[in-house]
């Protein structure tokens, strides 16, 4: 995406999914960090190119912190979703030893 298809990268809402339920919801305006010191921490050490994701933790929600516990399990299904940008949908797999 591009700074003219992205008018605030500040104002980004942001969902997990899980298996079809809402684990959390949030906007890129709740991190500690803006968006433009975070690409400007990354790039200071590493060449960012087109593609490039970024990891930035994760906002209230986590499954730990709820009541029961919500942890992944082999079979689900994550889905992350960026308004303006799209979805990425992930199954959960079992670690296999080669």
């Amino acid at each position: 995406m591009t700074s003219e298809e992205i008018s605030d990268p500040n104002r980004l809402q942001i969902k997990t999914i899980l298996n079809g339920e809402v684990m959390q919801d949030w906007s890129t305006r709740d991190m500690i960090f803006d968006v433009p010191t975070l690409i400007e921490f990354l790039s200071g050490s590493t060449r960012l190119v087109p593609g490039t994701v970024v990891l930035t933790g994760t906002p209230h929600g986590l499954g730990a912190a709820r009541n029961p516990m919500v942890y992944l399990q082999t079979g689900d299904w994550v889905t992350i979703e960026i308004n303006g940008i799209g979805q990425l949908t992930n199954p959960v797999v079992e670690e296999t030893c080669v």
